[in-house]
């Protein structure tokens, strides 16, 4: 309780050691700003250090749900589910690959087994008097006639197709013609 004297303003013991409490806590947990206007701002010490921290999160966060595809909410929970079930998502499709190139790799050996029957293919063209040919006619100065006379397999003029291409080569007509099937 606060008591006047002539010259003296006086306090009491537990309101003196209140206040010195109250200021020492308050000088610990605050900065004391002054602005032009002699007006003082108190400011946490980590109140700047928590908005760039909670900046930085929520821009993390808002970086991982621009990279998911699947997006269900906003808020920070749904987006790390999210994150995490595409993820899961996408270590099964690694999974389902991968058992896939492994079957591919099972059938590689089969594939061994119909180089043989190719070189068969190469002795029946022979046998039907056959005979793999290859005709180039310049018909202007950057004008080109291509004749291919090669046996008929699945998939192999379109082999061809893309090496003309990889080679820069214009393709401006093509004809193609089967015989015998």
């Amino acid at each position: 309780m606060e008591y006047q004297d002539e010259d003296h303003l006086c306090f009491t013991m537990e309101e003196f050691a209140l206040a010195t409490e109250n200021v020492s806590s308050r000088q610990r947990m605050s900065r004391k700003r002054n602005y032009d206007d002699d007006t003082r701002v108190y400011k946490s010490k980590n109140l700047e250090i928590e908005r760039r921290r909670r900046e930085k999160l929520s821009t993390r966060l808002l970086m991982l749900r621009s990279i998911n595809p699947i997006i269900t909410n906003m808020n920070r929970g749904t987006i790390i589910v999210d994150a995490i079930t595409y993820i899961e998502k996408l270590q099964h499709e690694v999974q389902r690959l991968s058992q896939e190139l492994h079957q591919l790799e099972a059938t590689s050996e089969k594939t061994a087994e119909a180089k043989v029957d190719e070189i068969d293919a190469v002795e029946d063209m022979k046998h039907w008097g056959i005979q793999a040919e290859v005709r180039v006619a310049q018909i202007d100065e950057n004008k080109l006639w291509v004749k291919i006379i090669i046996e008929k397999k699945r998939g192999r003029f379109s082999k061809l197709m893309e090496a003309l291409n990889n080679f820069g080569i214009e393709l401006i007509d093509t004809n193609f013609t089967t015989t015998k099937g």
